[in-house]
């Protein structure tokens, strides 16, 4: 089981493990928000309730530009896991096809790795593609590259409790929830 670890101002962080949450309560460095049932976690001297969102005591500063990276990870989890030029989904692949970063400028003329220049394409829609523009080989994306919010990118590849999700709801709203499945 994994805890939403909030900031000190009650913003979602990231997701830790319980043992990663467990320590930081027990270093006084986060608090339990709330605990996820009645089940308690012991040791020799200790029980506490088992975390489900843990909120830092300090305020930790995360830079903007780190939060908005480009990985294959959330360009994937932008695009639906679906390749933009032929629209399958990644379970419709063939045999040793995969998705993978398709860049409308190619780096080699001058494009590079920004969310308005990278969409997912399955390898054989990216092969055929080449080292062309879109409108050179006539392959258009289903939907143009647009650099999504950052709560979408850190919360798109995790899967979250209904308890985690009223503090996602809470600090971003009902429609970034919606949008992410919750």
């Amino acid at each position: 089981m994994r805890c939403l670890a909030l900031n000190a101002s009650f913003e979602p962080l990231t997701m830790v493990p319980l043992r990663r949450a467990l320590r930081l309560v027990i270093d006084g460095k986060a608090e339990i928000v709330e605990a996820e049932g009645s089940e308690r976690v012991r040791s020799e001297r200790l029980a506490l309730p088992r975390p489900a969102i843990i909120r830092l005591v300090k305020f930790v500063h995360v830079p903007r530009k780190f939060r908005r990276q480009v990985t294959n990870t959330f360009l994937f989890a932008r695009d639906d896991y679906t390749c933009q030029y032929c629209r399958r989904a990644q379970p419709e692949l063939r045999h040793r096809e995969c998705l993978t970063r398709d860049h409308l400028i190619p780096l080699s003329r001058g494009g590079g790795n920004e969310w308005h220049n990278v969409v997912t394409a399955c390898s054989s829609c990216n092969t055929k593609k080449g080292n062309r523009l879109p409108e050179e080989c006539g392959m258009q994306p289903a939907t143009p590259p647009t650099e999504p919010h950052f709560v979408h990118l850190a919360w798109a590849v995790r899967r979250l409790t209904v308890t985690q999700a009223k503090y996602i709801r809470l600090f971003y709203g009902t429609e970034t929830l919606r949008a992410l499945g919750g």
